[in-house]
C-alpha cells in the first residue's frame, strides 16, 4: 500500500469521525471536545496498526466493528443517547460515498488511474467536509429533536445503503456482477422514500394549515372579545356618570317642577331612563370580565326570545387568564345561541342554562342548551360539515388541555350539556 493511499485512509477516516460528531446532537464542553478527539486519535491509530500487520482486505472487512462501532459507541456515552449517535454515523458514511463518487467521476472524465483517485479524494475532501458542516449539519441534527418514528424514517436510507454497500461491495461482489436487482435496489430505495418522504411533508402542512386556521379564527374570537368588554366598560363607565350626575338631573326635575312644566320633567325623565336601560351591565358575578360577556349575550339571546338562566360565582382572581375566559365563555354562549335560534325558527322551544363558579383554586363551568338532539360526535367531541363551523368546539378544547383540564361534551333529551375543569 503506497503513502498516498494510507494518507486517503486517514482523510476520509477524520472525514467520517468529525461530520458523525457534528450530526449528533451534543453539548460540546472541553472534555468533551478532548475525549471526542482521543477516542479519534486511538481509532486513527489503531486502524494503522492494523492496515500495518494484517491484509488491508481483512482490514476493509472488519472496517465496521474496528471504526463504526467504537465511534457509535463513544457519541452514545457523550450524548447519553442511543438511536441518533448510530443514525449520525450512517448518514456520515453516506456523506463519504459522495466524496469517493466524485473521485470517480473525475478519473472517468480525465481516463485516470487508482493514483488520480486518491488525489481527487484528498482535493474534495476539505471543501465537501466545510460544506457539510456549515450547511448540512445544523439541519440534520435539528431532525434529533422531533418523534423517534421521523428519526427512524430519517435514518433508514443511510442504514439501508451502508448494509447495501458493505454487502454488495465488500463482502461480496454482487454490485459489480451488475445483478438487476442488485443494481436497481438504491433506486428503488430512493424512490420510496421520496414518495413517504412528499407524504409526510403533505400530511404536516395540511396539519400546519389546519393549525393556523385556528389559530386566526382563536386571534379573531380574542379580538373581538377584547372589543366587546371595552364597549361593555364604557356602557359600565356611562352608567357610573350618570348616577354621579344625579344630584344634577335631579335639581333639573325640582326646577320644572317648581316652574309647573310638568311634561317637560317627564320628557326628561323618560330619556335618563332610555339612556340608562341602553347602558346598563347586570351583575352576574364578581369576575369583571365574565360579568362583561354574560352581559353582552344576555341581550342577544333574550331578544331572540330564548329562555335563559345565569347562576355565576366567579371571584375575580381565578385559574384562567382573562382572554382565555372571554374565548371560553364566548364560544360556549355563542355555540349555544345557534343552536337555540335552530329551534326558534322552527317554532320550537329554546332555552340556556349556565352555572359557573370556583371552587378550590378550579374553575367550573356547565353550559346546558336546546338542541335537536341529532349532533354528531367523533371521539366524544362534536363535529359538523358545515363550512365555518366547529372551529368554537376547538378553540374550548384547546384552551381546557392548555391549562390541563378536562372537558365533556354530551346530548341527553334534546339537550346539549358542555362541561369544563380548568
Amino acid at each position: 500500500m503506497n503513502y498516498l493511499n494510507w494518507i486517503n485512509l486517514g482523510s476520509v477516516g477524520v472525514f467520517g469521525m468529525i461530520l458523525s460528531a457534528e450530526f449528533c446532537d451534543i453539548v460540546w464542553t472541553q472534555r468533551k471536545k478532548l475525549a471526542m478527539a482521543v477516542s479519534m486519535a486511538v481509532l486513527l491509530m489503531f486502524q494503522g496498526i492494523l492496515y500495518f500487520l494484517v491484509d488491508p482486505d481483512i482490514v476493509e472487512i472488519i472496517y465496521p466493528l474496528i471504526t463504526h462501532l467504537p465511534l457509535t459507541v463513544v457519541l452514545c456515552v457523550l450524548s447519553r443517547r442511543w438511536l441518533w449517535p448510530t443514525i449520525s454515523v450512517l448518514t456520515a458514511y453516506l456523506c463519504c460515498q459522495m466524496r469517493r463518487w466524485l473521485a470517480l467521476l473525475t478519473v472517468t472524465i480525465f481516463s485516470g488511474g487508482p493514483a488520480m483517485q486518491n488525489v481527487a479524494e484528498l482535493v474534495i475532501t476539505v471543501p465537501m467536509l466545510l460544506f457539510l458542516l456549515w450547511f448540512v449539519a445544523p439541519s440534520v441534527r435539528s431532525v434529533s429533536h422531533f418523534t423517534v418514528s421521523v428519526q427512524w424514517q430519517f435514518g433508514l436510507v443511510p442504514a439501508l445503503y451502508y448494509g447495501f454497500d458493505y454487502l454488495t461491495r465488500i463482502y461480496t461482489d454482487l454490485l459489480i456482477e451488475g445483478g438487476p436487482v442488485v443494481v436497481e435496489f438504491m433506486p428503488f430505495v430512493c424512490s420510496v422514500a421520496y414518495l413517504v418522504f412528499v407524504f409526510r411533508t403533505s400530511e404536516a402542512e395540511r396539519i400546519r394549515s389546519r393549525l393556523e386556521q385556528i389559530q386566526d379564527s382563536m386571534n379573531q374570537q380574542i379580538t373581538q372579545a377584547v372589543r366587546e368588554i371595552g364597549a361593555l366598560r364604557k356602557s359600565e363607565q356611562k352608567t357610573r356618570t350618570y348616577r354621579h350626575d344625579l344630584r344634577h338631573h335631579m335639581q333639573y326635575l325640582s326646577q320644572c317642577i317648581e316652574n309647573g312644566r310638568l311634561e317637560q320633567a317627564q320628557e326628561y325623565i323618560q330619556e335618563i331612563c332610555s339612556d340608562i336601560e341602553a347602558n346598563k351591565v347586570t351583575t352576574f358575578c364578581q369576575n369583571e370580565a365574565a360579568n362583561l360577556i354574560f352581559s353582552s349575550f344576555a341581550g342577544r339571546i333574550r331578544e331572540r326570545g330564548i329562555a335563559l338562566r345565569i347562576r355565576a360565582k366567579i371571584p375575580q382572581d381565578i385559574p384562567v387568564s382573562e382572554n382565555d375566559l372571554c374565548v371560553l365563555l364566548s364560544n360556549a354562549l355563542e355555540n349555544a345561541l345557534h343552536a337555540c335560534e335552530k329551534r326558534i325558527k322552527r317554532g320550537l322551544s329554546g332555552g340556556i342554562d349556565v352555572l359557573a363558579y370556583e371552587k378550590k383554586g378550579r374553575f367550573f363551568l356547565q353550559l346546558t342548551n336546546s338542541c335537536d338532539g341529532d349532533v354528531a360526535f367523533e371521539h366524544g367531541i362534536p363535529v359538523t360539515d358545515h363550512p365555518g363551523h366547529g372551529i368554537g368546539v376547538r378553540s374550548i378544547c384547546a384552551i381546557v388541555e392548555r391549562y390541563g383540564g378536562i372537558y365533556s361534551f354530551l346530548v341527553e333529551e334534546q339537550r346539549f350539556i358542555l362541561r369544563v375543569s380548568i
